[in-house]
């Protein structure tokens, strides 16, 4: 009885000592350890506050705006910001705050669609590269190396040459720019999980080397891969905004922020409104968005939520 009663000792003093330094709770899910991390990150709820206004702007620009993004009104060119028009209007008497709503579709999409399709290229040659190594993973590790060689700005814009200016021109022009990083980083994933003991028991047991790629390695890279997911929308949305700026990209009368921006550089001293305008959404979008992955990656890493 005695040694009993000093083991339920020992075991409600170690009980304690963990309850203390908090590492004795079971692992968290992953819906919990993304509310304490956005508790402890104060900048990261402000982003995913931003990030939800966006999509809100976004969805219900037409009922937010009585005014039409195409209507030129030349009687109201480059008026002030005024309780008529709050952030003005442009060269052509358009209401910039409903060009600047209409645009939040724009850039969500530049930012998602094209963050997607190379998110989805450089996971799959990724996997393939790490899982099967040898000669394949040399082919792929070298194709990524030219892609990163290029300035991404440069190739991008020699892709919107060779293609012609036009959004779905742009999807594929950032994909294509985009997928190296994903594939790095996914291959130095698998190159670690491929020699963990449960992949080598699926080996064992005679299952597919394609299964045991979808089914036992991807799932244990997503957490990377969401961080990656929203660190890549605001560099696309950027990378929209620099091309249609340089006009490679959107053409008038789209209302895209860079648009917005390159038509409103010439007013600069006379009516700035027009350029700053969008240039502060595109500012606020970049900083929500890589805020918001802030907190992901100290919800998702182990590393960071040790």
């Amino acid at each position: 009885m005695q040694e009993l009663n000093a083991k339920n000792t020992n075991v409600g003093n170690e009980a304690a000592i963990w309850e203390e330094e908090d590492i004795a709770a079971p692992p968290a899910s992953m819906l919990r350890d993304l509310v304490t991390a956005y508790r402890r990150n104060r900048l990261a709820t402000l982003g995913a506050i931003i990030v939800l206004v966006l999509f809100f702007l976004a969805i219900f620009a037409p009922r937010l705006s009585p005014y039409d993004p195409l209507a030129i009104d030349l009687d109201l060119m480059t008026q002030a910001p005024s309780r008529a028009h709050w952030l003005g209007t442009d060269q052509f008497g358009r209401d910039l705050l409903t060009r600047i709503l209409y645009g939040t579709r724009i850039s969500l999409e530049v930012g998602i669609i094209p963050t997607l399709l190379s998110m989805t290229i450089g996971t799959s040659l990724g996997l393939i590269s790490g899982y099967y190594g040898g000669k394949v993973d040399m082919a792929i590790m070298r194709l990524c190396d030219i892609v990163m060689a290029f300035p991404s700005l440069l190739l991008a814009m020699a892709i919107m040459y060779t293609l012609g200016a036009s959004l779905l021109n742009i999807f594929i022009a950032l994909a294509v720019v985009g997928w190296a990083g994903t594939a790095r980083v996914v291959r130095s994933q698998v190159l670690s999980l491929k020699e963990k003991e449960f992949v080598e028991a699926a080996r064992a047991v005679g299952v597919r080397n394609r299964v045991i790629m979808v089914r036992h390695i991807l799932p244990n890279c997503l957490p990377a891969l969401i961080v990656l997911f929203t660190m890549g929308i605001p560099g696309a949305i950027l990378s929209e905004a620099s091309l249609s700026f340089l006009g490679v990209g959107a053409q008038p009368p789209t209302p895209s922020w860079g648009l917005i921006i390159t038509s409103g550089k010439e007013y600069l001293f006379s009516a700035p409104w027009i350029a700053i305008s969008p240039g502060v959404f595109i500012l606020f979008t970049a900083l929500a968005f890589n805020f918001m992955g802030d907190g992901l990656r100290d919800a998702l890493d182990p590393y960071m939520k040790q």
